[in-house]
């Protein structure tokens, strides 16, 4: 865990995240924050992957606050893994950048989400263990050092912390679905 006080900035992570070089970081060169989140799954990195191409569906995170009420699908999606620059995820994100089997990179673009959370991109990253697991790694590149002011970072406190709460929410989901625990 990091030193910092404030908001939430870890949760399954720790120094060694911050030190990756992310894949987002052309899409937002001077986050005003970063926030990681990490949880290690019992599936491949592909099966793991996969189910991250779903949240061109679906959130996967509470689906009453996040997906109006609907249920994020238990199954896999025919077609989702077909992948190009410009789809939409989660109703209020763009794809900006992937790799396949490796990462998914995020770009807020839906226009009440800018006005409400500010610019963030969030990249997911999967890295393959040993033993057939994967470590399933969020990493939320957070406002514009150029642009941040006083309103912002508190804006971000309080984002910060109901990103954790959905966050979690998502990464255990994903967990459960890739290993096969959750129909």
């Amino acid at each position: 865990m990091s030193g910092r006080t404030g908001p939430p900035r870890h949760w399954g992570t720790g120094p060694a995240d911050e030190q990756r070089p992310s894949p987002g970081s052309p899409f937002a060169p001077e986050p005003a924050d970063r926030w990681y989140r990490a949880i290690a799954i019992d599936a491949s990195a592909a099966t793991v992957y996969r189910w991250l191409c779903q949240m061109r569906v679906a959130p996967y995170s509470y689906d009453l606050l996040d997906n109006r009420g609907r249920r994020s699908p238990r199954r896999l999606t025919p077609g989702m893994e077909d992948l190009a620059v410009g789809q939409e995820f989660m109703s209020i994100f763009t794809l900006v950048d992937f790799r396949s089997d490796a990462s998914l990179t995020l770009r807020l673009t839906d226009p009440r989400g800018l006005r409400l959370f500010g610019p963030f991109v969030v990249v997911y990253d999967v890295e393959p263990l040993p033993e057939a697991r994967t470590r399933l790694r969020a990493t939320l590149l957070v406002g514009d050092k150029a642009t941040d002011g006083a309103f912002d970072a508190a804006r971000r406190g309080v984002l910060a912390w109901g990103d954790l709460a959905m966050m979690r929410r998502q990464l255990r989901t994903f967990k459960a679905l890739a290993e096969g625990r959750l129909r």
